[in-house]
Parts: C-alpha cells; structure tokens; sequence
C-alpha cells in the first residue's frame, strides 16, 4: 500500500492554515475539489479571512457570494471592477446581504460596480451595523442609496461617490446630517452646486470633502464682478 501523502498527515488546522495564505481563488475551487477533507480545510481558511479583494478577478454573481457566505470573520469586502475584473449585479447583492459577515463589515467597496443600481446597495446596506468605509463611485446610484445609508450607516466615516452624477443636493444633505461621524467626503466628479457644498459644511464644519479645489470654492467664494460705470 502506498504511503499517505505528507500533506494528507497534516491536521486540519494546519491545512486551512496554508490555504488562508492562497490569494488566488482559482487555485483554491481547486484544492476544494480535491476530496472532502481539502474541501473543509478551504472553507475554515475562509472562515479565518478578515478581509477579501475580488478586484481584477472574473467572479460572477453566484461565486463571489458563495465565498462572502464562508468567510464569517469578513471585516472588509472589496469587488470593485476592474477590466478583467467581477460583474456583480443586483442579484449577487441580494445574496451577499443574507451571509452572516454582512453585519460585521467595517469596510465596503464597490467602485465601478455600473450594473448595481439603489435597489441592490439598499439591500445591503440595510444589513451593515458597523460600516465605517463606504466606496461606491462610478455607479449609478441616485439620493435613494444615500437615504439608505443615511438611516442604516451611523458609524460611517468615509464615503467616496466619485462621478456619481445622479445624486443631489437633498441626498447629500441628508447623509451628512445623519451621518455625524462622517470625515470624508469625496465628491469628485458629481453635478452638485457649491452652494451644497456651503451647506455640508455648515452642517459639519470639519468635514473633508475632496477634491479639495471643491471646499476651497466653498470656503472661498470668489468676489462679485465690478462692472464698468
């Protein structure tokens, strides 16, 4: 008979141990499908993941909820889009909302995630108790989103929403006027007013919104013109 392998002496702890140090997600649906106890080795070694960038992966709605599902120690969630990278849609944030980590999640991105729309960011958005770190510019999202962060995100620090051209002065106003321990505001790219921007800062003197070319202007208007008598 043949000698166990030395890899399969080793004791599960030990195996989702070196598994939690494989960054790519191809090589461990691999190792999963080796036989049962790798399986389970894979899925502790989620389990221990505090953070998970699915950004420049090609992850679909149903694998990039599956993986969220097994990571229950999850504190930072990354899907951002790159060129090669995941194409979640509303689905697959209906589903990441349901997984047990959701709650806990200080640190959510999901730039340039354009086939989101409010409905999916609402979903999820209801379920985070802890967020702190909110990136969702290059989407659509519209004040509806911002609404739902407003009433659910108490702990929010930061929020990017750069070149999110369809939310408004009223959506802003009420984000920042919820959000009390909110830092940073990036705001790059929007279709807002200075004059809303006057407006945050009232409500929030030391807020940082950025770029900060925007909270100069606001700071500093410039002079009327003279005109020629």
């Amino acid at each position: 008979m043949d000698e166990e392998a030395a890899i399969d002496r080793l004791p599960l702890h030990l195996l989702a141990y070196i598994f939690s140090l494989v960054t790519s997600f191809t090589e461990l649906a691999q190792a999963s499908g080796v036989c049962k106890k790798w399986r389970k080795a894979v899925n502790q070694s989620m389990a221990r993941r505090q953070s998970l960038s699915f950004a420049g992966w090609k992850m679909d709605d149903d694998s990039t909820s599956r993986l969220v599902h097994l990571a229950y120690n999850l504190k930072e969630l990354d899907i951002s889009r790159s060129r090669w990278g995941c194409h979640i849609t509303d689905n697959g944030l209906y589903q990441i909302a349901s997984a047990r980590c959701v709650s806990n999640l200080t640190s959510i991105s999901l730039w340039g995630m354009t086939a989101i729309t409010d409905s999916g960011v609402v979903q999820l958005v209801s379920k985070t108790s802890s967020l702190q770190h909110l990136n969702i510019g290059g989407t659509f999202i519209t004040d509806e989103s911002l609404f739902a962060i407003a009433e659910r995100c108490h702990h929010l620090k930061t929020i990017s929403m750069w070149c999110c051209r369809h939310v408004t002065e009223r959506g802003l106003l009420v984000l920042v006027n919820k959000c009390r321990k909110l830092e940073s505001l990036n705001l790059w790219g929007t279709r807002v007013p200075v004059d809303c921007f006057i407006a945050l800062l009232t409500i929030s003197p030391a807020l940082q919104i950025k770029p900060i070319q925007l909270l100069l202007n606001a700071q500093n208007p410039p002079p009327p013109l003279l005109h020629a008598v």
